[in-house]
């Protein structure tokens, strides 16, 4: 059974108390130590966060982890513990340890709201600061976002593919402990209904759910009496598990515990699409016809659309969800695209290497629709662009000059993030639906300051 996210919100706590300043890697440090030595630290730069490609040619992807990067980026201080850890090992110097003493970011982040769905070259983030300010965050940011985004991605083809049947989160023990916390958050934000992670629920309201596992029924000297234990302690409406030994027998032994108003059974294994209409039949035949299914067994979105006309009531997912069904990070990189020169103006940078390019200058993204229909992703570079009535800006602010938008973070940014994809999901043409390798549902495209388009 689930519980309502909205009941618990005072009772929430922080994602994380501690510093995470050494989430990072070394180098990022070690630039931040050379543009100290060499007078460019404070340079003002703009960094923007984009993927290439989509993984595994998806046909979109969906942008999560914003709402977790922001709360770390406000426990990124360095203490005195992970000062004297970088003074004892030699990895920056005296004055670069002052100055880390010091460090709280004062640029500005914006870019597009997490359950925005993305293609390729989105520019999913822009951070504005000084280059030691801007960089040190790489590290942090990517991490987040590539995780967060993978598993918001997969988890949003499996819930089309329930096609409006909810699916439940359980793979916490398929991945690390604290990617499981992120995993359950980043599936409910793109249309998972719960998750068994607690933790999650704790720290960002996810709701809850859970009843028993195969040692429950193993425990006992026999099936029937686990079910009736099980049913005396949490009620008629609680699922039971019936693939312990025989599922038939399971069955008739679970609506003997719990009635015909039992809530549910659950099945963990076998040919699935046949098993679960033969249980359906089973249930109706016994007069249980109100009891529901809910499938469990190693499931991605493959599975799920393959169970489409079967009698499935819900879903729970585990090792595919978390680890982004096959595809656990999301190619999301972190790039210098534009510095100011000694005169004050913008200068925008690329990196040139081949097939790693990048396109550098300020972006500003718009949601090309047609009658409320997406058709295209628009980059204007270098100034606003052009845009007809029905586009849709994507860039939201998130911190401005220092001071964070705290409608973006804790449960209450998980609901609006939530609530945003499903409409940006809602959006999207019917082909960006499909499970099968493609083109992107929507291709890119630049517009210069000239109003030259080209395909990005």
């Amino acid at each position: 059974m689930t519980q309502d996210p909205a009941k618990r919100t005072s009772n929430v706590r922080p994602a994380t108390t501690e510093s995470t300043a050494l989430l990072t890697d070394h180098y990022e440090l070690t630039m931040v130590d050379a543009a100290m030595h060499d007078g460019t630290a404070d340079r003002e730069c703009v960094f923007e966060l984009f993927a290439r490609k989509l993984p595994n040619d998806r046909r979109y992807g969906v942008n999560a982890g914003i709402g977790r990067a922001l709360e770390l980026l406000q426990h990124f201080r360095f203490s005195d513990a992970e000062l004297q850890f970088l003074s004892d090992n030699k990895v920056v110097s005296p004055n670069t340890i002052e100055w880390l003493a010091n460090y709280k970011f004062s640029g500005s982040i914006r870019g597009y709201r997490e359950g925005e769905v993305y293609f390729p070259q989105s520019p999913l983030l822009e951070i504005r600061s000084s280059f030691a300010e801007g960089v040190i965050l790489e590290t942090l940011f990517l991490s987040v976002y590539n995780y967060d985004s993978a598993v918001a991605s997969a988890a949003a083809r499996m819930v089309s593919a329930a096609g409006g049947r909810p699916l439940a989160e359980m793979g916490s023990r398929r991945t690390g402990e604290r990617s499981a916390v992120a995993a359950a958050r980043a599936a409910y934000i793109a249309g998972f209904s719960a998750t068994s992670n607690l933790e999650a629920g704790r720290t960002w309201g996810v709701p809850t759910m859970g009843t028993a596992a195969h040692s429950w029924t193993l425990l006992h000297e026999s099936e029937p009496e686990a079910f009736k234990a099980q049913v005396a302690a949490l009620g008629t409406d609680t699922t039971l598990l019936v693939d312990t030994y025989d599922v038939e027998q399971g069955v008739r032994n679970a609506i003997a515990a719990g009635g015909t108003e039992l809530g549910g059974v659950r099945i963990d294994s076998g040919d699935l699409p046949v098993q679960v209409r033969e249980v359906r039949d089973q249930l109706d035949d016994l007069g249980a016809v109100n009891t529901k299914i809910t499938v469990t067994n190693d499931l991605d979105e493959y599975a799920i659309a393959a169970l489409a006309a079967s009698p499935v009531d819900s879903y729970g997912v585990g090792t595919s969800v978390v680890t982004g069904s096959g595809a656990v990070a999301s190619g999301m990189v972190y790039k210098l695209v534009a510095r100011k020169d000694d005169s004050g103006n913008w200068v925008p940078v690329a990196k040139a290497s081949p097939g790693k390019h990048s396109v550098g200058g300020l972006k500003y993204p718009v949601r090309r629709r047609d009658n409320g229909v997406a058709s295209a992703e628009l980059l204007s570079v270098g100034g606003m662009p052009v845009g007809d009535e029905d586009d849709r800006p994507l860039y939201v602010d998130f911190v401005v000059d220092g001071v964070l938008d705290r409608q973006w973070i804790g449960p209450e940014g998980v609901q609006l993030a939530r609530e945003h994809n499903a409409k940006a999901i809602a959006e999207l043409p019917r082909t960006a639906l499909r499970l099968g390798r493609g083109e992107p549902a929507l291709a890119t495209y630049y517009i210069d300051e000239h109003g030259n388009t080209s395909l990005a």
